[in-house]
């Protein structure tokens, strides 16, 4: 699960480079949607990530 947050959190980077960044003006408010969208899923996936993994052996 903390792979695919990874993976979320580098297109909501990539999408964030083209939305703020003015390189592609033609689909910057695109871009800037599917930042937030990505950065949601990069949070969830995160908190589901570490909620999943096993405690300390005891």
């Amino acid at each position: 699960m903390l792979y695919w947050a990874a993976v979320f959190f580098v297109i909501a980077v990539i999408a964030a480079v083209f939305g703020f960044g003015g390189i592609a003006a033609a689909s910057a408010g695109i871009a800037k949607i599917l930042f937030f969208i990505f950065l949601v899923l990069f949070l969830v996936s995160l908190i589901f990530g570490f909620a999943r993994r096993p405690g300390p052996p005891r």
